[in-house]
């Protein structure tokens, strides 16, 4: 306990009250278990995990990540090993949701472990075992958090090795660098190159910050993080060395270029800013009931920044430069970039962190201005119960009710529809659930359907109503009257996902299709 701390806060600085293993350990075990719970009920199949569970079977007995035959350049192929890795010790699946919710097991025992990891970089910077409990619960039940990290998406190890990245470089900042700093910056720069080699956006949350440090400086010596932004390229330029060395470099640059313009916003193909897609501010509305919590931390971001600014140490301004990049990152995004959903992950878990400092200062700070400390003592105390009540009313409302309209889908598919029928898809989302056993296409006119011989149409009517569909909402309706409705199940993710029978048109009969 710190001597210089008055009696009435010195309790945040209890750091032998319980072990660090346990605290850490907790907070692993609880961010699995809440994840396990439902676990194949909720939250419904998402269309990128289809596609990222294909590429990572691809590399099961190694080589370059593939999709549909050819080499994946998209990505970096780090998230696609751990996946390959994963289905060699627990054996592979032919079915795609089966293997969909292996790999989820996978990003389960990684989001316990970013928890853990979590829990030890708050008690480094704050020394605050209550500050990294509460870290650990909110990282554990947060809505968004859970949304990501529970399915099959990039993001959760991309973030996992930043934040080793950051847990190593920390004493770098102390005012006496501790021995062997050069290693120790080596180490973490490579740790940043690995989040680079699972996701190229990741260099804006490491490098970026690093490079920051020129002008903002948070070690005793800027050659640290100099040494620790070329360590982070080393992984990627290996990574693009043995691309070029198999023949594969013009593929791969005609993939990354395009990347680029995506990311800059020359080229809107997905994301909130593509042509079609619903406005972003509509979506904020609308899951305003869903995200309330993560609402509220980023709304507090801003606000934390300013006393780790104004009154930070060197660690603080570490993470504070760390949570500026990432804000400038999703700031262009929103304005002018591709902007998709996962990106908001890359903000909330630095959000979460200098929350905690922030509050930490703020709890511990001895000023004349008491009934001013009181009330921001007070706020600290609400925003906490807030968050943490507003979690868990979204996580209860979420397992209330299954979530697995593909699942149910599917099989009701298999025992009533053959395999290799052909079936109007009106999502891609549902394109990549059903392709492996039927025909799969946009037959929509009755001149395409007759051809095609189509009975049956698939719609998430979510999807549809929200633009993500080649098809108009009146279109589908359209489709959805002339015929029966054979399977409907009404989930939070898709809403309505239903199956209609249609009549196949006349001109079928007439061409003799049979």
């Amino acid at each position: 306990m710190s001597r210089a701390l008055p009696v009435s806060v010195a309790w945040l600085r209890r750091q032998r009250a319980v072990p660090l293993w346990m605290v850490a350990g907790g907070a692993a075990v609880l961010t699995g278990l809440i994840r396990l719970f439902g676990f194949g009920q909720t939250p419904d199949v998402f269309g990128d995990e289809v596609y990222y569970w294909h590429i990572g079977s691809s590399v099961d007995s190694g080589g370059f990540p593939r999709y549909r035959g050819g080499p994946f350049f998209l990505h970096p192929p780090g998230f696609f090993y751990l996946e390959g890795a994963w289905e060699r010790l627990l054996g592979s699946h032919s079915d795609v949701i089966a293997g969909v919710y292996q790999m989820r097991l996978l990003n389960t025992l990684l989001a316990a472990v970013t928890a853990a990891v979590l829990v030890v970089l708050i008690l480094r910077v704050t020394r605050s075992t209550p500050a990294a409990v509460v870290v650990g619960v909110v990282y554990a039940v947060d809505p968004f958090v859970l949304r990501l990290t529970e399915r099959v998406l990039i993001e959760t190890s991309m973030m996992l090795w930043v934040l080793l990245g950051y847990l190593v470089l920390l004493p770098l900042a102390a005012k006496d660098p501790p021995r062997r700093a050069r290693r120790r910056a080596a180490v973490g720069g490579l740790l940043f190159g690995l989040a680079i080699l699972t996701k190229d956006v990741a260099a804006l949350i490491t490098v970026l910050p690093l490079l920051a440090s020129l002008v903002f400086p948070w070690a005793s010596r800027r050659s640290l993080p100099l040494l620790a932004a070329g360590f982070a390229t080393v992984p990627y330029a290996i990574y693009v060395g043995v691309v070029a060395a198999e023949g594969h470099f013009e593929d791969m640059w005609a993939v990354k270029t395009h990347g680029v313009r995506r990311l800059l916003g020359m080229v809107q193909e997905t994301g909130f800013n593509a042509e079609g897609a619903p406005p972003l501010t509509q979506r904020v509305i609308e899951e305003l009931t869903q995200f309330g919590s993560t609402y509220v931390l980023l709304v507090l971001g801003p606000v934390a920044l300013i006393p780790l600014l104004r009154r930070g140490g060197r660690p603080q301004r570490l993470l504070a430069l760390w949570y500026m990049s990432a804000g400038v990152a999703l700031a262009y995004a929103v304005l002018e970039g591709t902007l998709e959903e996962q990106a908001l992950y890359m903000l909330l878990v630095p959000t979460i962190v200098i929350l905690a400092v922030s509050a930490v200062h703020v709890w511990e700070r001895r000023t004349r201005h008491r009934r001013r400390t009181s009330v921001l003592r007070l706020g600290t105390v609400l925003a906490l119960i807030v968050t943490l009540g507003l979690s868990t009313l979204t996580y209860a409302s979420g397992r209330s009710q299954p979530d697995d309209g593909y699942e149910r889908l599917r099989q009701y598919l298999s025992e009533n529809v053959p395999a290799g029928s052909p079936i109007t898809s009106a999502s891609g989302s549902t394109d990549l659930v059903l392709e492996d056993r039927y025909r799969v296409g946009r037959w929509h006119t009755p001149q395409d359907r007759a051809t095609a011989r189509v009975a049956y149409v698939v719609v998430p009517w979510r999807l549809v109503e929200q633009g993500y569909s080649p098809f108009t909402v009146n279109q589908v309706k359209d489709l959805a009257a002339q015929g029966e409705l054979l399977f409907s199940f009404h989930g939070r993710t898709y809403g309505q996902v239903a199956v209609y029978r249609l009549p196949v048109p006349p001109a079928a009969a007439g061409a003799g299709g049979g």
